[in-house]
This record gives structure tokens, sequence and C-alpha cells, in this order.
């Protein structure tokens, strides 16, 4: 039912856009009969409304991948450099939270765990709306950031690191079976912030899935029992994203292609000093608005990645 209702909104709005169009020609062809010249300006106006409207939605088109249509989870790791790399990942988080907002999707914080001064070690949440993963599989990979350091009592310039992973919602037990006997279930007291019962109770929750050796925690919820669900809901997306890559190894493979799969590639670099500017190294795009990018404005570089994706495909169908 709610593929059905997520076909029956893109059907709805292509025969909305459809009669936008239709009463526009209508409207043009009755006044150039009676040369009325009075609506020049709002046909224009409605003329380039539609236009964009009709941009957006053909790239929209483009993102027909298996999984662009659903959630994610995104995770955030602070590279080397301590205090400098965890405040760079909460840094990170607020900015994809903003982005979401924005967007109007709706964010769910899965688990947090602190940095030792300021910052966090490490962050995963989830986030629902349309296309979203989609939109941030251009997000993976490592993130540099270069500042004057307000930890240093010299204000020196520093650079640091961190890892974005983004992963698809299982949304259905067929496509990820995971024994019961494959799993490793750990349980101890949160750490960090989230109130005296998570602190003092064994509610939070670590899995091991013994097969890949693939470990995941959650400790954010007050119930044991949540924090295990929402383990379990990212161990799924781990291992349904650990298959699309090896299918995509093979791929490149049968291709003849060089298979580099690594996130570990440094993808986008923030420059906060000696001037300001967002690059992302895989497609060129640069901006010198660092500050709305870390706002949550995110969608130029997330448009020029996927449009270099989409010139990708076509080159790649076409052969």
């Amino acid at each position: 039912m709610q593929e059905i209702a997520a076909l029956k909104d893109r059907v709805d709005v292509w025969r909305g856009l459809e009669n936008r169009s239709g009463e526009l020609y209508e409207l043009l062809e009755l006044a150039s009969l009676e040369e009325d010249t009075s609506i020049e300006d709002s046909a224009t106006l409605e003329f380039d409304a539609l236009f964009q409207e009709l941009q957006k939605r053909d790239f929209e088109l483009q993102l027909s991948g298996p999984y662009d249509d659903r959630a994610s989870i995104l995770a955030i790791h602070a590279g080397a450099g301590g205090t400098e790399s965890q405040d760079w990942a909460a840094m990170l988080l607020r900015m994809y939270v903003r982005w979401a907002e924005k967007r109007g999707f709706s964010v769910d914080v899965l688990d947090t765990t602190p940095g030792e001064e300021a910052g966090i070690k490490s962050a995963m949440i989830e986030i629902r709306g349309s296309l979203v993963f989609g939109y941030l599989q251009s997000e993976r990979g490592v993130h540099r950031l270069v500042r004057l350091s307000p930890f240093d009592t010299d204000h020196a310039r520093h650079t640091s690191f961190a890892k974005v992973e983004v992963m698809p919602e299982v949304v259905s037990s067929t496509e990820i079976e995971i024994s019961s006997d494959d799993l490793r279930v750990d349980v101890f007291r949160a750490s960090g912030h989230g109130g005296q019962n998570v602190q003092k109770n064994s509610t939070a929750i670590r899995i091991t899935h013994l097969p890949t050796g693939i470990v995941v925690s959650c400790q954010n919820e007050r119930s044991q029992h949540r924090n295990r669900e929402s383990a379990l809901k990212v161990l799924e997306a781990r291992l349904l994203e650990q298959e699309m890559l090896r299918q995509e190894e093979e791929r490149k493979r049968l291709k003849g292609e060089h298979v580099d799969m690594a996130f570990g590639s440094q993808i986008r670099s923030y420059v906060l000093h000696p001037y300001k500017m967002v690059k992302d190294h895989r497609t060129d795009f640069e901006t010198s608005d660092a500050s709305a990018v870390l706002d949550g404005e995110l969608d130029d570089l997330i448009a020029a990645f996927l449009r270099s994706r989409v010139g990708e495909n076509r080159v790649e169908n076409s052969s």
C-alpha cells in the first residue's frame, strides 16, 4: 500500500504538470487569436515556473535506482585528531540534520557517542522522506575541515577529518535474512548524556554479526527493547550495504574497470581559513558560502554529484 501511494503521488505530480502546460498553451493560443498582449507577463512567469518544475522532476526521474526512494541511516565517525575531529563530526551531524529539516524530512537519532571534551566520537541518525537515499548517496566518504582551531590557545590552523556512511533502509524481511544463531548480543550501561535511567541501568545494546564480524551498538533509548530494535535496523542496513558493494564490485570487474569501493577517499573539503570555500573533489563544484553549507544548504553540492552520476550512467547505457 505504501508503494502504491508513492506511485500515485508521482503520477499525480506529472498529471498536474500536464494540466498546467495544457492550460498555458490554450491561454496563449486564445491570446494570439485575439491579439491580446495583456497576459504576456503573467504567461511568462507561469512558463518559467513550469519549466523549472519540469527540470526538477526530470532530474528526480534519474534517481531510479533500486534503493533511491528509501529512508537512510547516516553514520558519522570522527577521524584521528581527538577533540578537533570530534567537534568536526558534531558540525557534520548538525549540517545533515539541518538539511533534512529544511526539506521536511523526519530525523531520528539512533545512537551518539559523545566526545571527551567536545563534539561526538560517532553518531547514527535515520532520515525518512522522499528519495532520501537517492540524494544522500553523494555524502558517503571522508570530509575534511580546515580552520583556525577554537581549542588551540595559539589559534593555529588545524585539519580535521570525519567519515560519513550512508545506508538504505531494509524494507522487507526477504532482502536480508539474519539468523539468531549468527548474533551475539551484549548488554551494558550507556555512557555520556541520557539521564539517570539510561546511565544506571543496563539498557545499551551491542550486537555482533558473527559471520561478517559487523558490530553495531545503540544506547540512546531508555528501553533495552528499543535499543535492540534500533541496533537490528542498523545491522540490516549494513548487511544490505555490504551486498550492494559486492554487486558493484562484480559489475566493475566484469566490465574490466578498476575496482575501488573504499569509502576512505576524501570527497569534500570545507575550508574556513585563510579563505572560505567548500569544494567537492569528485565534481570540482565549489562555493565560497561555507557558512550556508554548514547550515544545511547542501542541495547544489548534491545535485552536482548526482548529475555527474547521471552522465556516467547515460554513457554506460549507450555503450
